[in-house]
């Protein structure tokens, strides 16, 4: 069972904080005709980390980044109960969970609502290395299931199974880009 008390020690139960949680989310259809396709129950801790997730779209969060945030709105998941919801919630198609190389850990950040079946085979997307914000490239899609098609294809010529292609490009995004200050000459200011 679940362990989720408030971080002030009390029961979550008796709170005003586990009513809210029980109001219905803005959950946009694709995921929640996901979650109802995994049959993944509606606990407290999984009502409390979908908020988390839609109320930063573009966000991703690390296991002890989310857990970090969820203690910040007044609820302490036990880690392990954490744990395996990102995990599900990741396997039914609700969140994407991708590696992070510099801390070697996993990110997990909402999954984009995809309509059209075929669409869903790839999404290229951008990743800020800074603040780990990601954005969807969706003007690319066409010429990206191109490549993928063809990779697909490759795979299967060998013998393999692919499943699917993640394209990821990682940089920096211009909100965490700072212009470097120029360098002021010998007792004068910079211009």
């Amino acid at each position: 069972m679940a362990t989720i008390t408030q971080t002030d020690g009390s029961n979550a139960s008796a709170s005003p904080l586990r009513r809210a949680a029980k109001e219905p989310l803005n959950v946009p259809a694709e995921l929640q005709a996901r979650l109802d396709r995994s049959g993944l129950r509606r606990t407290l801790a999984t009502r409390a980390v979908l908020d988390l997730f839609l109320s930063h779209p573009h966000g991703m969060f690390s296991h002890a980044q989310a857990q970090t945030a969820l203690a910040a709105r007044g609820l302490a998941v036990n880690r392990v109960t954490l744990y395996r919801l990102l995990d599900r919630l990741a396997s039914c198609g609700v969140l994407q969970r991708h590696p992070d190389a510099a801390a070697r850990s996993w990110r997990f950040g909402l999954a984009e609502p995809v309509p059209d079946a075929a669409a869903a085979d790839v999404v290229p997307r951008f990743e800020c290395d800074a603040c780990h914000r990601q954005w969807h490239l969706s003007a690319a899609n066409a010429p990206t299931h191109a490549v993928a098609g063809e990779l697909l294809r490759t795979l299967a010529g060998l013998g393999h199974q692919g499943q699917r292609v993640d394209l990821s490009i990682h940089g920096t995004c211009a909100a965490c880009v700072l212009p470097s200050p120029l360098p002021s000459p010998a007792g004068g200011r910079a211009g």
